[in-house]
């Protein structure tokens, strides 16, 4: 699917804004601060419900409103809306006029990934960013991992506060609860664990494809290192039987599947370190196209690939390269740059699609140019 329509009232400094995208590939131009990430930003809070670039869901409102609204219609004619009331703090979600509680439900009909400057967080921002990211793209196509995780974060908390009772001495039936909260616990992280592993498999299978035609020299020499979370030669109740007492001095759960890593390494070493910023930035579009083309796989619905600010750590070449792999990707694409030069290897003669070009500024969309490629 693709977004045909993009409604937005009170979001950030859009104000009222109306716009029609092109189903395959989108570019939109502006200065810093016009609000041309303000729209990625609307689109990413439709389908996950939060936003990339803050926690504070309020501040999404333009100044001294109390609400504000995202809506689309996507190519299959279905219309998904968003709003939010300040003052009381409630979301409404709204799909083809029907309304719903959970802010969940929109991400089983529109799937958003994303790149952004702030995306090199994956390489720096610590095992946080990579679960993030992998549980991003699980939730669209491990069906049953939603439920089960949610279940194994209560799990968590659970053995987590009865480990910090234990603490404090707190007797009269404690040791038979912790041993079954640790039961618990240790089945919970093999589900999740298991689910993980087989969707990583099929993401690095993803990622040798796409580094062929980004970093095609690197290919070879990339592997993908996946921590389970605990002791690879060990059962996970038996490394927290064995750190019994660690865990007690720390108060929480040392080992589980809330530990999980995924290390990306060049000639094994981390790719951060051997990777110039433009290398990362390609890797990490990469690693994005292949989980939104796994998606698109499995979930048989076209995930909607948004790029901020194209032209930051790219040169020409490396701009050129990506156009040849954007060409191949079967999904719709938004891009952003501060001006046309960043877009040229996607505009010359060997432009690769059909496309709108939009420009932003101060909230508005000024002018729309026209499909060049017709």
């Amino acid at each position: 699917m693709s977004v045909i329509k993009l409604t937005t009232q009170n979001f950030r400094n859009l104000s009222s804004l109306s716009i029609n995208f092109h189903p395959n590939l989108n570019f939109i131009i502006g200065d810093n601060g016009s609000g041309k990430s303000s729209l990625l930003e609307a689109l990413f809070y439709l389908g996950h419900g939060k936003s990339f670039r803050t926690s504070k869901v309020d501040s999404l409102a333009c100044h001294d409103t109390q609400n504000f609204v995202v809506s689309v219609k996507d190519s299959n004619d279905q219309q998904l809306g968003l709003s939010r009331d300040i003052s009381t703090g409630i979301s409404h979600v709204k799909i083809d006029g029907q309304g719903f509680n959970r802010l969940s439900v929109l991400a089983k009909n529109i799937a958003i990934q994303i790149v952004t400057p702030e995306s090199f967080k994956l390489f720096f921002g610590g095992p946080k960013e990579r679960r993030r990211f992998i549980d991003l793209g699980m939730f669209h196509v491990k069906h049953d991992f939603p439920i089960i995780w949610k279940t194994f974060n209560k799990v968590l908390k659970q053995r987590n506060a009865n480990i910090r009772l234990e603490c404090k001495s707190v007797i009269g039936g404690h040791q038979s609860t912790q041993s079954y909260w640790t039961e618990q616990f240790c089945e919970l992280s093999e589900k999740v664990s298991n689910l993980r592993g087989s969707y990583v498999s099929e993401i690095i299978s993803e990622l040798n494809y796409w580094l062929d035609i980004l970093l095609p020299s690197l290919t070879e020499r990339v592997t993908v290192q996946y921590l389970q979370g605990w002791p690879l030669k060990h059962t996970l109740f038996d490394a927290l039987n064995s750190n019994k007492e660690k865990e007690m001095a720390f108060g929480y759960s040392l080992y589980g599947a809330h530990k999980f890593d995924v290390k990306f390494l060049l000639d094994k070493k981390p790719i951060e370190t051997q990777l110039s910023r433009g290398q990362q930035k390609l890797f990490l579009l990469a690693l994005t196209f292949a989980q939104a083309s796994f998606i698109a796989r499995v979930k048989l619905v076209k995930p909607i690939l948004l790029i901020d600010d194209i032209g930051a750590e790219l040169d020409i070449n490396s701009r050129t390269v990506l156009s040849k792999a954007i060409e191949k990707l079967d999904c719709q694409v938004i891009i952003t740059a501060i001006d046309s030069n960043a877009l040229l290897p996607f505009l010359g003669e060997q432009g690769i699609r059909k496309y709108s070009m939009f420009h932003v500024k101060h909230g508005k969309v000024l002018e729309k140019y026209p499909d060049d490629s017709e």
